[in-house]
């Protein structure tokens, strides 16, 4: 007779949480601290919604089609397992009538909070899926230390410095969300990055909502870290940072990062290799009257100059950029400015947007919508301007030695493999394709850095030969 055993309940298998991250890299970190606080804890993940005790998705509001998408999976979770946790920009969202979106669309969710609320969220979690052992006692599996889990692979990584955003943009609803800007205090984003860094982390994404602002809030205020005083400010921690990468040889990139007058003292740090030459300034556009109707930060006036000054300072700099066609108001000869701005920028990368009508946004109610056909229609002429110039920006690096961190090589890169140059930030823009290594002994690791030759452009993408 086979006697059935009870498990005791150490034996008892962790509670399994799924999980799903969409929108932004901000909303990516916010992931990761929730998901460090789940193993902290104990639960373990799920791959399927099935396979889960609950599911949490961490969604997106900023634009329909992301709002769209945030819902759908929301709907997918709950008929799939039943049992949500909704976090992120959307469940701060309301409708006309003042309700919580999530819960008008999806009454059936346990609950909905905010973006950049972990606390949040793990309170919901403990309340409908009980923690199963002290988290001061248990170690953090596959985790960075202090930096926690990561979602990225794991030779990459994002760092971010600081919530929020003090701008009023009339076609964005992100303060109405995570609020005005909030700088984490400067010793606790070197201590995370340092952990990254002796975790293996070979490329460091800086990102925020205004990273030029970066210590706006607290006055630049002098912290501590490593017993030495550092402003928190903008030039400090890019200093600090490039310091904490070199004896790794890691590279340290910069994202939204706004055109002021500051950002001309971190120029000179990317010349000398301190920090990679490449800058995300998202500019929208180049008119100066919608750059107003946008009430947009920095004066438009003078982006062209500043480009070209940062240019001289830096000539290997790569700037990417986003812009919005069709803009409510917009003239045929104020998209043309911006057509002629981006060839005369020379903008390495871009990436538009035909003018969504966001709920809640200022911009819905200025005069003169444009059909949504004609600002489809400019962006693509943008497009289409904007790849001619990328196009031949990418040509004259054609026969140029680069280094390139691989993200991608089966077989140990003997049959080629996929890796990116310090104008290639991951997802947003192209690749380098690697061909397959004329040196037999030659190997490639994903995460490691490799010298290649140049030797061709296709679209947005570099081919190159391992040397």
């Amino acid at each position: 007779m086979t006697e059935m055993l009870t498990p005791t309940p150490a034996a008892q298998a962790a509670p399994k949480v799924g999980f799903v991250s969409l929108g932004c890299p901000k909303a990516l970190t916010d992931s990761e601290l929730i998901l460090t606080q789940l193993s902290a804890e104990g639960y373990q993940t799920s791959k399927t919604f099935q396979g889960a005790d609950l599911v949490i998705v961490n969604t997106c509001g900023f634009i329909d089609d992301a709002v769209k998408e945030s819902l759908d999976t929301i709907g997918e979770a709950l008929a799939e397992n039943g049992r949500v946790i909704v976090t992120g920009c959307l469940g701060a969202k309301t409708t006309e009538g003042g309700d919580n979106m999530v819960r008008k669309m999806h009454p059936k969710v346990l609950a909905v909070t905010g973006p950049h609320a972990t606390q949040e969220v793990m309170d919901a979690v403990h309340l409908n899926l009980p923690k199963p052992h002290d988290p001061f006692l248990d170690l953090v599996p596959q985790s960075f230390g202090v930096a926690g889990i990561k979602l990225t692979p794991r030779h990459y990584a994002y760092l971010k410095i600081s919530e929020g955003c003090n701008h009023r943009c009339t076609f964005c609803i992100i303060p109405s969300m995570r609020g005005d800007l909030v700088s984490r205090p400067i010793g606790d984003v070197l201590t995370e990055a340092r952990a990254l860094f002796e975790g293996g982390v070979k490329e460091l994404l800086v990102i925020s909502q205004d990273t030029s602002a970066y210590g706006v809030d607290v006055k630049y205020r002098t912290g501590f870290w490593d017993g030495k005083p550092v402003k928190t400010r903008m030039l400090e921690l890019v200093q600090a940072l490039g310091d904490l990468a070199e004896p790794y040889g890691a590279w340290v990139r910069l994202h939204y990062v706004y055109p002021y007058p500051s950002v001309d003292d971190i120029i000179p740090l990317m010349a000398i290799g301190r920090v990679l030459p490449y800058l995300d300034v998202p500019l929208q556009h180049s008119h100066p009257d919608v750059l107003r109707r946008m009430k947009r930060p920095a004066s438009g006036e003078k982006n062209l100059e500043r480009l070209q000054q940062w240019r001289e300072a830096c000539p290997s700099l790569v700037v990417r950029s986003t812009f919005i066609a069709g803009f409510p108001g917009e003239t045929e000869e104020e998209f043309s400015h911006l057509l002629d701005f981006v060839r005369e920028a020379q903008i390495d990368r871009a990436g538009c947007f035909a003018y969504s009508a966001v709920q809640g946004a200022t911009a819905n109610e200025l005069p003169g919508m444009l059909p949504i056909e004609l600002r489809e229609e400019r962006r693509a002429r943008f497009m289409e301007v904007a790849e001619e110039v990328s196009a031949a920006r990418l040509q004259r690096r054609v026969g140029s030695v680069m280094q390139v961190l691989v993200d991608s090589a089966p077989g140990l890169g003997r049959r080629g493999g996929v890796g990116r140059s310090y104008a290639d930030a991951p997802e947003i823009d192209g690749v380098v394709r690697l061909l397959a290594p004329e040196k037999i002994s030659k190997n490639m690791k994903v995460g490691e850095f490799t010298k290649v030759r140049i030797v061709s452009a296709q679209g947005h993408d570099l081919v190159a030969l391992p040397i």
